[in-house]
């Protein structure tokens, strides 16, 4: 097959379609026009299309998951499930992770101290802390390191209580904010323990 012409659609210079003689627009950018020396008239064998198509690819989907990280903080993990969602194969989806990383743009332990900062400066506990460490994909063994950023959880606990309790509440409340705390991702000891101290501040027993 040959190429017929090279355009840049919409005025865009990145852009380029090699049009080929059998009707076919392959989307390329001015990097692979470089990269294999694309011209008008080129003939290419079904080998060089094949690999001229993949690196198309592979370009468009490591474009792609460049923007996905502008939005937001993301890691290894969600850029490569979100690319393939997308429609991107899952090699090409690794290999665009993979290059993001390389960059430094994607650091997996970096995004794992900022969720535990993030939910500690909101008030959740180490429960909740760590499934939104396995929601967003960050492997266990960054897990550690991250979790050490948690304020002490008594501590924690007592600030809540500070805001939530006016005056000293009774069994049925006690409860309530027992489930509270547990559903925030505290931990039942370090709960009841931190309850005992607010209440040993206000000179009441559990």
């Amino acid at each position: 097959m040959r190429i017929t012409r090279l355009v840049s659609p919409s005025g865009d210079p990145e852009r380029v379609h090699a049009e080929l003689d059998n009707g076919e627009k392959l989307r390329v950018d001015t990097y692979l026009v470089a990269e294999y020396g694309l011209y008008a008239g080129m003939e290419l064998s079904e080998e060089a299309y094949a690999e001229l198509s993949a690196a198309a690819d592979r370009r468009q989907t490591r474009k792609r998951a460049l923007r996905m990280t502008g939005a937001r903080a993301m890691s290894h993990k969600e850029i490569t499930e979100r690319l393939v969602r997308r429609g991107g194969t899952q090699e090409d989806a690794e290999d665009a992770a993979d290059w993001l990383e390389k960059l430094g743009v994607v650091d997996d332990a970096a995004y794992a101290g900022m969720i535990v900062r993030h939910y500690a400066s909101r008030g959740y506990g180490p429960a909740k802390v760590k499934q939104e460490l396995f929601r967003r994909g960050i492997p266990k063994e960054l897990w550690e390191d991250a979790l050490a950023e948690l304020p002490d959880e008594e501590e924690a606990i007592g600030r809540l209580l500070a805001v939530r309790v006016k005056g000293v509440p009774d069994r049925d409340q006690a409860r309530k904010l027992a489930d509270f705390l547990q559903r925030r991702g505290f931990g039942h000891e370090k709960i009841r323990a931190a309850l005992e101290r607010y209440l040993e501040d206000m000179g009441e027993e559990l």
